[in-house]
This record gives structure tokens, C-alpha cells and sequence, in this order.
């Protein structure tokens, strides 16, 4: 059998190149909204609040996709609500007290794990395990994909609103808090769909690089939730299979391929590459140089 078709003959590879496309369209549609939004770091730290979740829901109820998601989903929501809560009622800013709170939660989560009943590997929650993705687990990242894609393409105008003009999104009616939660709470279940196949560290990566990859190449917001959404389920596919011939951990391989496809964006952009802004430079200076040269000021 060739080497390159190989993969596509298991199951266990199969079931996971369909949850690496719908986990990196997801994710990568839902990062265009993280980009504009400057969410990214908010993002980050909502992925590492994921991790006491999953301790808890482990410990609780055994190690079933359902008790994770539920687990992962509520940490994550009380970690930003906690920030929200203290930024409000201290002179404390809100990025300051979701730095503590992702930290803390971070670290309780590590000491939960070492306590679990069941055999749990630390790594796979750290940095993904998508070869052990289960029926359970697709349906869940399907679940998601069906909620949020829909719930963005309807909700795409207000959302770009709040995102460039929220005094204005208000004033037309629009409720700006409520459409921030359900972005947050959006951003959150992206991140749990990303848990298996690049872990609570890795996540951030999955859901920004993609849209900041389009966003290089394309000024059109449907060209950067569309575009974005086709990078990230190509990196996330092309990632896996490359761990596959490589025999390298799969997470690092979707999240290191997505990084060098935007370090080719960023040196090769057409427009806003580094490289091209280099050589208009040059080519202006020269073409200065030789209109002096040529007509040279009055006396």
C-alpha cells in the first residue's frame, strides 16, 4: 500500500481527519470574530481554565466525553464571569484578574488530575490526543459546529458592529453585553471542540492563526471568516496526516503547520507581506533617485 494513501485505510484515522475538519473550520471561522474582537489573549486564558474542568468531570463522573465537556464548559464560563465580577467591583482591570483566575484555575487542575481515580494522561489534555477521538467526541464537535457556525453567518452584521462601532450598536438597538457573552461563550465551546485534537496550550493557536493568516492576504470580512475557517480545516487535516508519516504527536504538528503558513503570509503577502513592502520601498526610492537624475530642479 502506498505510504501516502495508508492513512486514509484505518478507521481510527479516518474518524479523525473528519473531526480535524470540522474542529479547524470551526475554529478557524470563529477566530476571524477573536481577531477583530483583540480576544486572543482573553481566548488563551479561557483554554488553559478548561483544564480544572476536565479534572472535575473526571473525578465525578469517570471519563466520558459528556462529564469533560460539561466540566471544561463550566470552569471556563466561571473563570470569565470571575474576571467580569472582579474587574466591576475592585479597582483590579479585567485582563489583571483573568490572568490570576486562568493561572489559579491552571494550577488546581494539574493537582486535581494527580488525584483521579481513572488513569489519565496529562499530556493528551495538555497538547491534544486526536487518534482518541471517539463517536461521543465527533458528535460533540459537531454539535458545536452546527451551533455556532449558523448562530455567526445570522448574527454576522450586529457582531461586526460591536466589533468596530459598539457606541453605534447600541444606539441601533443592538444588546451589546449579550452579544459579548454569547461571543465569549462561543469562543469557549470552540475551544473545548479543540481539546482533543491540540489540548488546552495548543488551542489558542487553532483558533487565531487561521484568520490572522487571511487576514494578511484579504481587507473582505467574508474572505476572513470563509477563509479563515478553509485554513484552519486544511491545517488541522494536513497537520494530522503529517503526524501520521512523521510518527510525531499530532497536536504540535496542526499548530506548528498553521504557524508556518502564517510566517508565509506574513513575508509573502501581496499586499502586506514584509518582503513586498520591502521592495515597493526600494523601488520607490530608486524611481526618486532617477526623476532628480533626470529633471533636475531650476536654478
Amino acid at each position: 500500500m502506498n505510504a501516502f494513501t495508508e492513512p486514509f485505510s484505518h478507521e481510527f484515522m479516518q474518524r479523525a481527519l473528519l473531526g480535524c475538519a470540522l474542529i479547524g473550520f470551526t475554529n478557524g471561522f470563529l477566530g476571524a470574530f477573536v481577531l477583530l474582537r483583540r480576544m486572543a489573549l482573553m481566548a488563551d486564558a479561557l483554554s488553559h481554565s478548561l483544564l480544572p474542568g476536565l479534572a472535575v468531570g473526571v473525578l465525578l463522573f469517570g471519563l466520558t466525553p459528556i462529564s469533560l465537556f460539561f466540566g471544561a464548559l463550566a470552569a471556563a464560563l466561571l473563570v470569565a464571569l470571575g474576571a467580569g465580577l472582579i474587574s466591576r467591583s475592585s479597582r483590579i482591570k479585567e485582563d489583571v484578574a483573568l490572568g490570576i483566575l486562568y493561572t489559579v484555575a491552571f494550577s488546581l487542575g494539574i493537582i486535581l488530575l494527580a488525584y483521579s481515580p481513572t488513569r489519565v494522561s496529562l499530556q493528551h489534555y495538555l497538547f491534544g490526543n486526536i487518534l482518541g477521538l471517539s463517536d461521543d467526541d465527533l458528535w460533540i464537535s459537531y454539535a458545536i459546529a452546527l451551533l455556532s457556525l449558523p448562530l455567526l453567518v445570522f448574527l454576522q452584521r450586529p457582531l461586526l458592529l460591536l466589533l468596530f462601532e459598539p457606541n453605534v450598536a447600541r444606539a441601533q438597538g443592538v444588546r451589546v453585553a449579550a452579544l459579548t457573552y454569547l461571543l465569549v461563550g462561543l469562543v469557549v465551546l470552540a475551544m473545548i471542540s479543540a481539546l482533543q485534537a491540540v489540548g488546552v496550550v495548543l488551542a489558542l493557536g487553532l483558533l487565531v492563526a487561521p484568520a490572522a493568516t487571511i487576514y494578511l492576504f484579504s481587507d473582505r470580512y467574508e474572505w476572513l471568516f470563509w477563509g479563515g475557517g478553509l485554513v484552519g480545516m486544511f491545517g488541522a487535516c494536513f497537520g494530522l496526516l503529517l503526524s501520521y508519516w512523521l510518527n510525531l504527536p499530532s497536536g504540535p504538528c496542526i499548530t506548528l503547520l498553521l504557524g508556518l503558513i502564517f510566517g508565509f503570509a506574513y513575508l509573502l503577502s501581496p499586499r502586506y507581506g514584509l518582503l513586498p513592502r520591502v521592495w515597493r520601498r526600494k523601488r520607490h526610492f530608486h524611481e526618486e533617485s532617477l526623476e532628480r537624475w533626470h529633471d533636475p530642479p531650476p536654478a
